[in-house]
């Protein structure tokens, strides 16, 4: 019986994780760029470069942080979790580096900040993108 109960807890619990978004990295077709390399976004979203790479000042925006696709980005990007992004932004942050990516209140504010601003960059789920945003980088496929 305890074996039957578990099984069916683990069952829904399958059932009930959501599956991975796809991610991309959009930016405003009208920034100059086609695409970026892994590398490119990596110091993008890490405050390594301030600027696209057609030379426009880069806008990097991030989605809320309590959202499941600011974690999977992170994980994605640089293998780091919520906790580790915020310790390396307070450390920079601290030492008057550079400043983080800007927050958006959601997937619906973030195209709409994207498609406002030419300079602007962030990740969204490949379902929510359309003729407003451009795709500049797309995560390989897992194996």
């Amino acid at each position: 019986m305890r074996r039957r109960l578990r099984c069916l807890i683990l069952g829904l619990a399958t059932l009930a994780t959501p599956a991975w978004a796809e991610l991309v990295v959009v930016a405003n077709p009208k920034s100059g760029i086609d695409r970026l390399s892994r590398q490119d976004v990596v110091h993008l979203f890490m405050g390594r470069l301030r600027q696209l790479p057609s030379g426009i000042p880069a806008v990097p925006y991030d989605l809320p942080v309590e959202s499941s696709d600011h974690a999977a980005f992170y994980r994605q990007l640089v293998n780091k979790d919520v906790s580790e992004i915020r310790a390396y932004w307070t450390r920079l942050v601290f030492s008057g580096g550079v400043r983080p990516p800007r927050a958006a209140d959601g997937p619906d504010e973030l195209v709409r900040l994207i498609a406002a601003d030419p300079g602007a960059i962030g990740y969204l789920d490949r379902s929510r993108v359309d003729a407003r945003l451009r795709i500049v980088y797309e995560f390989p496929a897992n194996p």
